[in-house]
This record gives structure tokens, C-alpha cells and sequence, in this order.
């Protein structure tokens, strides 16, 4: 999709575009959420921007394969980089561009990197440049449940350390958070989930359950958090005695994939993040390429392999075979699963390609242990 930097002025009959901004620690599902609501959006006319940390733009592929030829999906890639930032200078202008043609866009979604903090984009959101002619509708935090339930994110050792420290940050973000890669995890283990969150971020306002990483539209689009005088589209609405904090109503208190906090519209502290690079350095992505065809179970034993032997958290790319379409492979730490990759996904797929992102990783022993272990060489 071409955007320019076109700053036509938005008409006045023409209300703001919503905006809805999915934030999630590396691995979390966020794609995959996305492109389920790029399946069910009914008759809305989508524009996506897709934020990764890598110079391969994997999770635009995926989205595209979903969209269709009416032109109802428009997707732009901010790949190696964190959007909104101080120094991006494309996501001011591709907004506007958007802007231009507000008459053909129902909704904006943007998926931040999973190392990055939604509060950038929200902030600008609220700029001179772009308040006219948008709203935030909502900030979504999607969450890797087993990971959180095994305390993947608590304070330990450097990556632990930091790996918790952007986690917490991303929920204090939230107005939404999606617990994602719930399927097979009894009632205790989900209401266990739900104390960890409010433990972390106690202003969230809504939970949801994602059984098969899929979402509600209604619980995702259109809800309308952050517009003044509007209401909140929702089972309920908690009642309140002045100065006195809301209740949740007694058949509300037991989880049910739609569990309220019944707190008040929390503020954002909307102040520009610097890059997080300046703060902490030992955040890596590279990429790994290889042109030899690969066997897609030698390639997923060895990526967990790797994932245990260096500080890796997520890495996902396309992997070529010979004589068969390309698989896509996805993994979070240890946890590497492989797929068929979508007919658009797989196009022009002659070299695998790997993205992998970690905390102080050594990119030179990652690329000999995954040469050693699949008897190819990557580089």
C-alpha cells in the first residue's frame, strides 16, 4: 500500500477514524489475534500498520494473505524500527495519508513491536498534527498466558529482568488485556491469570479470553474508551456512590472471559518514551539466512535448541523445502511449532529466512550451533 505524506484536511461532516493499538511482550499472539479479526471484520474497512523489530517483515506477510482484492485491507509494514518514536519520521505521514482518505477507512489498527511501549503511538495520536482526525479507541494488550502463569515474567536474572520490567510496562498501557493461548487451561489456572494481571496492572479495565487466539470483534472494535461522553459497550455498567470505588456486581466476580476491574478510566501518563535502545542496549534482532532446502522437523529442533542454549525469546521466519511449500515457524523461547504457510506467505520463497530476537545473544554462535544442527549453513 503507497501512503504519502497528503496532509489534506479531514472534512468536518467526517468524524475522527478510530484507532485501536495491540501491545504485547514478544510472542504474545498479536498477529495472530489480528489476522482473526482481519477474517470476521464483516463489512469494516481496515487499514493495518505492523510494527516488527527486525529487518524482516514477517507478520505484514501473514496479514496480507488474509486480506482481500476490494481493497477493505490496507496493511503497511514499520519494519526495524519502534513506530511513533522520536526518531521515525514515516508514522506521522502515513497517518495523514490515511486521513486523506478517511471516506474509505472504518478503523485503524496498529500493532506496536513486542519490544516496544504503546505509549508512543498514543501520545502522538493526541499531536496537533494528528488529533483532528483521530481517536484512540482502545490500547489492547495481548498476553502469553502459560508464560505468565510460569512466571516467565518475573524478576530474576538480566533478561528475566528485563523481560519484566517492558511486560509491566505494556499492561500499565492497557485498557484492554487479552489472555491469549488459553486453550486446555482449567478455570483455577485462568483466575490465577487474572490475579497476576491486576497484581501488575491493577487500572486495567477489561479481561478477555482468546480460546484459538480468537477474539470477539465486539470486544476489540468500536469500543470507544478514550471518547468523552461515550459509553462503554459492555455486559454492564459497575455503579458507583460518590467517592467510593466501583463495584463489581456479585455475578461478575467470577471469571468468565469477561471479567471487569470496575475502575474508572485510567490516564496513560502520555509521555514520550525514548528508544528503548538508549535505555537498554541488550535487545538484538538479526536475521538468519539460508539457501540449502530444509527438513521442517530438523529446522524446529534445532531453533529450540538454540533458543535454550542462547538468551533467545522469539524467533519466526519462513523455511524452505525442497519440493514442498514453505513453512512458516514460530517460537517463544524454547516453544517452536511449524506450519503451512498461506499460499500469499509462501511466494517467492526460494531461501529460509529467521528472524530471531534476544537479550545480549550471540548472533555468530546461534548462526554455527543452527548450521551444526541442521548440516546446512546459515549465515
Amino acid at each position: 500500500m503507497s501512503m504519502s505524506s497528503t496532509t489534506a484536511g479531514l472534512p468536518p461532516s467526517l468524524p475522527p477514524i478510530l484507532v485501536t493499538v495491540v501491545t504485547g511482550f514478544l510472542g504474545a499472539g498479536k498477529t495472530t489475534l489480528l489476522r482473526g479479526l482481519v477474517q470476521r471484520r464483516q463489512s469494516r474497512r481496515l487499514a493495518l500498520l505492523i510494527n516488527e523489530f527486525g529487518e524482516v517483515a514477517i507478520d505484514g506477510d501473514l496479514l496480507r494473505a488474509d486480506g482481500d482484492a476490494q481493497g477493505q485491507v490496507q496493511i503497511q509494514d514499520f519494519a526495524h524500527g519502534l513506530i511513533a518514536y522520536g526518531d521515525d519520521e514515516q508514522f506521522v505521514p502515513a497517518m495523514l495519508a490515511l486521513a486523506a482518505r478517511r471516506a474509505q477507512i472504518d478503523h485503524v489498527l496498529i500493532e506496536t513491536s513486542g519490544l516496544a511501549l504503546p505509549s508512543a503511538v498514543m501520545e502522538v495520536l493526541q499531536s496537533d498534527a494528528l488529533a483532528p482526525h483521530f481517536v484512540l479507541d482502545a490500547t489492547l494488550a495481548v498476553v502469553d498466558t502459560p508464560l505468565l502463569l510460569e512466571q516467565a515474567f518475573a524478576s530474576g536474572d538480566a533478561t528475566q529482568a528485563a523481560t519484566a520490567g517492558l511486560f509491566r510496562q505494556q499492561l500499565a498501557c492497557a485498557d484492554v488485556v487479552v489472555l491469549n493461548k488459553i486453550d486446555g487451561l482449567e478455570e483455577a489456572a485462568l483466575l490465577q491469570a487474572e490475579e497476576a494481571v491486576r497484581a501488575l496492572a491493577p487500572n486495567v479495565r477489561f479481561l478477555e479470553l482468546a480460546y484459538g487466539a480468537r477474539l470477539d470483534i465486539r470486544l476489540a472494535l468500536g469500543l470507544r474508551l478514550h471518547q468523552a461522553g461515550a459509553a462503554v459497550h459492555h455486559h454492564y455498567t459497575p455503579v458507583t456512590m460518590p467517592g467510593e470505588r466501583a463495584v463489581v456486581p456479585a455475578d461478575q466476580q467470577r471469571f468468565n472471559g469477561h471479567a471487569h476491574s470496575g475502575l474508572g478510566a485510567h490516564s496513560h501518563g502520555l509521555s514520550t518514551h525514548k528508544h528503548f535502545h538508549e535505555q537498554d542496549p541488550g535487545w538484538q534482532s538479526f536475521t538468519l539466512r539460508c539457501k540449502s532446502p530444509q527438513q521442517p522437523e530438523v529446522v524446529r529442533a534445532a531453533v529450540a535448541a538454540v533458543a535454550l542454549a542462547e538468551p533467545i525469546l522469539r524467533a519466526k521466519g519462513f523455511v524452505a523445502t525442497e519440493g514442498a511449500p514453505a513453512r512458516l515457524l514460530q517460537g517463544v523461547r524454547a516453544r517452536v511449532v511449524m506450519a503451512q504457510a498461506s499460499d500469499a506467505a509462501q511466494s517467492a520463497r526460494e531461501r529460509s529466512e529467521l528472524v530471531f530476537i534476544g537479550y545480549h545473544p550471540s548472533r555468530a554462535r546461534v548462526a554455527r550451533l543452527l548450521s551444526e544442527l541442521t548440516a546446512t549453513e546459515w549465515k
